[in-house]
């Protein structure tokens, strides 16, 4: 087998972990990434950083907390200065690209500041998280902001889809019996094929470019980021895939009356909310869920004919394949739609690794129950191309021991952590708090779930009992012992250095206990020094 040399690293937005067949839904066959994972690992119990797409990304990108990157919201841009994961591949010779989506928004100020024209080399890499964008496509056309004039559009003008914007006009609407156009923003339409033809949808769009790719890289080792749009909203997905699952496919809402009545102030404000209202109503979740499920089929499917691709040219034996997402989707579980709080809908993800190397050979066909996170991804890679750890920048962990059989590393974590920062939420200013108090952090073990909410009561779930996560114990006197270890846990986390990153652990050690070169701090007189150093002092000449 050829020596390893390349990573592919698929992201589907919005992506539910229990959405494909491998994970273990009834009704909706993955059978691409089903073979994925029994040629690799299955990881059970992987965590985003945060629940929504912008912080989510940036702590992939990075492998750092949102604590520690501060791009805590959609559209706050990731500060200069950040290193991201191209930054540490791309000195060891491998090319760092982007295919399709990052939500990354440049720090254009920080750039000005320092004198750097966006348009330059390092310019553009600041702005595309590192990546070298072969094609960078965020969706919501034109109005996102992110890339107002993608190729996409482009694409499709040129193949007769034209419009002021083709992207919502052709690829996120349907048609009407008279011809008009309904657009795939409104949530009635999601039966209804979408205009444009399959073929020339996002999905395999994104598929020929991952592969135009490929074929452009030569002989240099290689780190594709194929980061596909869909099933993100809008839910609209084109023939034959917008009526290959019905009602009698939708799993039954993972919710119970008692949420409805909680007493917790924030998740009270979200189920108030106009997406949560909406996914609370069943004919809703039956219009939509179909729609989701075609978007998640159509994307299997593309990753078939991705990876006969590699396969057919000598790709797949030297590519370590990574699948997962950046959050998940309510659909109405939890009473709730999108992706906010922390319930195992949407923090929780897919996460599948093809690991080529013969040390993985042990591994291939099982899953674990190690708690991950996503931020373990960059480590992991920089390991995979024979890179340094590089522990005091990089705040995952590398998931090679795991890939290799050899068991959780003596000190693997005992607990993940997600972080949302509900500031632009309405909730906030529902709840009438101060924009820095709206903040939430969630700590997750083996079996407890604690989310701590500033300002207001926690809320805890004990998983091993209440795997559905209906009932919050976070007031129940019953359990302030197990509410004090994780906040404890929580505070010990929050007080490690997140910050730190440009002297190594060895350089400090190298520094501990040694005055600079020519500094005497503290030396009484001749005879002290001579004490202390064991040499005469010099007097200056």
């Amino acid at each position: 087998m050829p020596s390893p040399k390349n990573v592919l690293w698929i992201m589907a937005d919005q992506l539910r972990w229990d959405y494909l067949s491998c994970y273990g839904h009834p009704h909706l066959k993955t059978p691409n990434l089903d073979a994925l994972a029994a040629q690799g690992v299955r990881f059970d119990r992987a965590y985003v950083q945060s629940p929504f797409c912008g912080p989510s990304r940036m702590s992939y990108y990075t492998g750092r907390y949102c604590h520690s990157h501060g791009a805590t919201w959609n559209g706050f841009p990731l500060r200069v200065g950040e290193p991201t994961l191209g930054d540490h591949v791309r000195p060891l010779g491998v090319r760092a690209a982007l295919v399709g989506k990052t939500h990354m928004t440049p720090d254009i100020k920080g750039m000005q500041w320092l004198g750097i024209d966006p348009a330059s080399n390092i310019g553009v890499l600041l702005s595309q998280c590192g990546f070298e964008p072969f094609e960078r496509d965020d969706g919501l056309h034109p109005n996102g902001g992110y890339d107002p004039e993608p190729d996409y559009d482009n694409y499709l003008r040129q193949h007769g889809f034209r419009g002021r914007n083709p992207w919502e006009e052709w690829a996120n609407s349907a048609e009407g019996d008279d011809g008009e156009i309904l657009s795939g923003w409104l949530m009635r339409y999601g039966n209804l094929p979408a205009r444009v033809p399959d073929e020339h949808s996002e999905t395999p769009y994104m598929t020929r470019r991952a592969i135009d790719f490929m074929e452009s890289a030569g002989d240099q080792p290689w780190l594709c980021h194929l980061s596909y749009i869909k099933p993100h909203w809008p839910y609209i997905v084109p023939a034959p895939y917008h009526n290959m699952y019905g009602p009698e496919h939708i799993i039954p809402p993972v919710r119970s009356d008692a949420e409805r009545q909680t007493d917790h102030p924030v998740y009270a404000a979200y189920q108030r909310s106009r997406v949560c209202r909406a996914f609370s109503r069943d004919e809703v979740r039956e219009r939509v869920i179909p729609a989701y499920m075609g978007l998640i089929k159509q994307l299997d499917d593309q990753l078939g004919v991705l990876f006969n691709y590699m396969k057919k040219n000598g790709l797949f034996d030297n590519t370590m394949i990574v699948m997962t997402s950046d959050h998940g989707d309510y659909l109405g579980d939890h009473w709730m739609g999108e992706k906010d709080l922390f319930f195992e809908q949407s923090v929780r993800v897919p996460l599948i690794i093809y690991d080529p190397r013969p040390e993985a050979d042990a591994t291939r066909g099982t899953a674990t129950k190690a708690l991950v996170e996503g931020i373990d991804l960059a480590p992991t890679f920089l390991d995979f191309f024979g890179g340094k750890a590089l522990p005091h920048i990089l705040e995952g962990r590398t998931l090679s021991p795991l890939l290799h059989g050899n068991g959780k590393p003596e000190r693997w974590r005992n607990y993940v952590i997600s972080e949302y920062d509900y500031a632009t939420r309405s909730a906030r200013t529902d709840l009438d708090i101060d924009q820095n108090d709206a903040r939430l952090i969630m700590i997750r073990d083996q079996r407890w779930k604690y989310v701590h909410c500033e300002g207001f009561r926690p809320m805890l779930f004990d998983l091993d009992t209440d795997p559905d996560e209906l009932s919050d114990i976070g007031g129940d006197p019953a359990h302030e012992a197990v509410r004090t270890r994780m906040s404890e846990a929580i505070f010990a986390w929050a007080r490690r250095h997140h910050n730190r990153i440009t002297v190594t652990a060895e350089r400090v050690n190298q520094m501990a206990g040694r005055e600079p070169p020519g500094i005497l701090i503290g030396v009484w007189d001749e005879a002290h020094y001579e004490q202390e150093f064991g040499k005469p002092f010099e007097q200056p000449s």
